[in-house]
């Protein structure tokens, strides 16, 4: 009964996760970019939104300054990794320190902002989750629909490619250091608007937050993944299953909470789950996939002939 009573939580928080989920999909499987800034970018947004609420602007025009402060966040790293030369995942390392100083510039010097619904008008908040699921899923639907639009357009076609064979794409005149620029300034910017939402959701926004976050968002892709490429290997299909990864993800962990796991084991078991999820296709192939029958000469001879006889 307690754990029917704490699903709808789970639930909207699953989809905010999902929407930070699509974020790291984005760099991680299209650009093939393993980017560690969204630990920073997603308590920007969080930061960036609740200070802005709390100063009396409106919570979707608050939103949507988080996206861009997200942008803006992913290109430094797009640049320190493309104008630098710096590895990609050394360049996600120092963006997101830099990112603990300019939130904890953002706060005031406060290690937390407090949003209450009951003092500011918010689109979520946790004390009411059908709502919550209700706004969570508008945003994840014009998210997706916006990417699906941007991704079949010239510019986000040669995004993808830049993503799938750099060298080819550069041979065909394609500024690979420029998409890869921009796909991380859009990867980082969905996640900044899911730190938009996890704020007023959780009425706060504190500077420790995200920490970790890479972790859930590729324990969302991974699950959502194993059974969408199932049902049709398409980019809006994937989007949908991330998302539902980061529900199913959220809804084990409030089950293994409500077992009486201690919450100092965690973060643990988040990794835990990605370490599996990356296991399974390995150990599948070396122990569970019957390798193919090599050609034996006599099959050689038999093609050989029937050639001949044609």
């Amino acid at each position: 009964m307690a754990f029917l009573n704490a699903l709808p939580g789970a639930i909207a928080e699953g989809l905010i996760w999902g929407l930070m989920a699509i974020g790291v999909y984005i760099s991680y499987k299209i650009l093939d970019i393993a980017d560690l800034s969204v630990d920073g970018s997603i308590c920007t947004g969080m930061c960036v939104c609740a200070v802005l609420i709390s100063a009396g602007v409106p919570a979707w025009v608050s939103m949507i300054i988080a996206f861009f402060a997200g942008v803006l966040a992913g290109t430094v790293t797009g640049l320190l990794h493309t104008a630098l030369g710096i590895p990609a995942i050394l360049a996600g390392i120092l963006t997101q320190l830099m990112l603990y100083s300019v939130n904890l510039t953002v706060l005031g010097g406060k290690s937390l902002v407090q949003i209450s619904a009951r003092q500011y008008s918010l689109l979520l908040n946790m004390s009411n989750n059908p709502l919550a699921i209700a706004v969570a899923g508008g945003v994840i639907a014009v998210v997706i629909l916006c990417l699906w639009l941007f991704f079949y357009t010239e510019v986000g076609l040669t995004l993808k490619s830049t993503g799938d064979n750099p060298d080819m794409s550069r041979a065909q005149g394609v500024n690979v250091n420029l998409n890869k620029v921009l796909g991380l300034a859009i990867s980082n910017g969905v996640v900044a608007l899911s730190g938009a939402l996890l704020a007023q959701y959780k009425g706060s926004a504190n500077i420790n937050e995200g920490r970790g976050a890479i972790v859930i968002g590729l324990a969302a892709i991974f699950i959502g993944l194993s059974v969408s490429m199932k049902i049709k290997p398409n980019f809006v299909v994937s989007l949908v299953g991330v998302i539902g990864g980061g529900i199913v993800y959220y809804i084990i962990y409030t089950f293994v909470i409500l077992l009486g796991l201690k919450t100092d084991f965690l973060k643990m078991f988040s990794a835990i789950i990605v370490a599996l999820f990356l296991a399974v296709p390995y150990l599948k192939s070396k122990y569970f996939t019957k390798p193919k029958p090599l050609s034996t000469s006599n099959d050689v001879e038999a093609s050989d002939g029937g050639d001949s006889n044609a």
